[in-house]
Formats: C-alpha cells, structure tokens, sequence
C-alpha cells in the first residue's frame, strides 16, 4: 500500500468492484424449469418484477469501485483514470438504460424471465428492436471500459489507470471485477434480446433434451458470442480519442436511443 494511500478506502475499492459485478447474475435465469433432486426447480435465483432495473444498479454501484481505487491511491494517474472512468460509465450507463427502455415497452414487463418468454412467443428483440441491439451492444463495451473505450486504464497515457498503485490480490480483485462484468452484460444482452435460454429458431425441439438442461448451451453459446465481440473489438481497432469517445455517447447515442423510443 503506498504511503500516500487511504489506507481504509484504497482496500475497500476492488471489493467493492468484485462483488457487485457478480450480484446481477442473481436475477439472470440459465434454463426454464428442470428437475433437481426429484424437485422441479427453475434455475433463476430470484424472479424480480424489476429485474432490469436491479442489474442497472448494481452496475451503478460497481462505478464506486474504480472511482475509489483512483481517488485513494495519492497518485496522479490513477485520479486521471477514475475521473475518467466515472465520466465514461455514467455518460455510457444513460445510453444503456435508454437502450433497454423499448425493450420494457415492446415486452411490457421489467423481468427478466417475462421478457424471455416475451420473444419466445413473436421474435427475438434482437430483430424487433434492432436500434436499441446496437445501442446496447456499443454501451455495454463502453461500460466495461474495454478496447477500444478503454480509456480508464489507458497505458500508451496513464501507466495503468485507475489500478497503477495496485498489486497482489487487489490487483487481481479489479482484473477479475472485468471479465465478471463482460459475462454479465453478455449474459444480459443474451436474455434481453437473443431469447435468453431459449433455441435458435427451428431447433426448438432441442429444448426437451436432457430434461430440459440442454437449454443450458443454448444460453452459454449466445453469451460466448458477445464474449467473442469483445475480443474482436480489442484485436482490431484503436483506442478513442477522449472528446471523441464523450461526444458519441452524449449526442449521439442518447438522441438516437430517445427517437427511437418515441418510435416504439
């Protein structure tokens, strides 16, 4: 821990990172109903009617951890970063709400298992609401701050970022914060607009394999697809320019995604 360092805070931060990213897979459902040890059982820890909107807070309050880490480690790049970052997850989390607005409206419901069961009876969300697919796919990169609105941790500007004072397990804590967070847009992208749990069209009748477990693949398949977004993204293209990358998504996305829901 560096002696300018607030101690308290500086520990807390990737904790706090940590643990939230996991929280919003709590309201995520894996499959339909199955059997577990003779009982039937739906895999989905809690069915919440506001669902979405929960995921949306956790994630809000994940943003506490990066903009700790920068502010407690006494050091100037890490402020840079977490000034950065708090900017760009609150800039990109409105464009991201607003994306899942029609979503609401079209499926007339904020859960997550109704708005699954929402496309499997018309088409995918995907399709229907395309605009708000693109929305939330572009905001979902910008909210994990990976390539290329990496900006938070950018090394060619700010050594590491946010996380430059760290090392050891809290280093890791922040690294693992990350990719947990990239499954769980994945994951959230896949139930909200790929049909969650649910086959690809005419391939329904897998859905009653192994009991219904099989839907299972159906669900990790789609949110490897996102995954695989992700890496396409930092292989091919350059890091934003700052101004840039804060002038997309407030005049830009936002109009775009407010248009939109006036349409639906």
């Amino acid at each position: 821990i560096p002696k300018a360092a607030d101690r308290v805070v500086f520990v807390l931060a990737p904790i706090i990172s940590a643990t939230t990213c996991f929280m919003a897979f709590a309201v995520i459902p894996l499959t339909g109903t199955v059997k577990l040890f003779g009982e039937e059982t739906v895999m989905q820890l809690t069915d919440l009617p506001v669902g979405v909107l929960y995921v949306l807070a956790t994630a809000s309050i994940g943003v506490y951890g990066i903009v700790l880490a920068g502010w407690s480690s006494g050091s100037t790049y890490p402020l840079l970063g977490g000034l950065r970052s708090s900017a760009q997850v609150i800039s990109y989390e409105v464009a991201m709400g607003l994306s899942l607005v029609a979503v609401f409206i079209y499926a007339g419901s904020m859960s997550t298992s109704e708005i699954i069961n929402s496309q499997h009876a018309h088409y995918w969300n995907a399709v229907v609401l395309f605009p708000s697919f693109v929305i939330y796919v572009i905001s979902m990169v910008g909210e994990t701050n990976r390539a290329p609105f990496d900006l938070a941790e950018a090394e060619g500007e700010l050594v590491g970022g946010f996380h430059t004072e760290y090392s050891s397990l809290k280093f890791a804590l922040f690294f693992l914060a990350e990719y947990v967070n990239i499954v769980a847009v994945s994951a959230l992208a896949t139930t909200l607009f790929f049909g969650g749990y649910h086959a690809l069209p005419g391939l329904g009748f897998t859905e009653a394999w192994l009991g219904g477990w099989f839907t299972i693949v159906w669900f990790f398949l789609k949110v490897n697809f996102f995954f695989f977004i992700f890496m396409w993204l930092r292989a091919t293209l350059p890091r934003l320019r700052y101004d840039q990358f804060m002038k997309f998504g407030w005049k830009v996305l936002i109009p775009v995604s407010l248009i939109w829901i006036l349409i639906v």
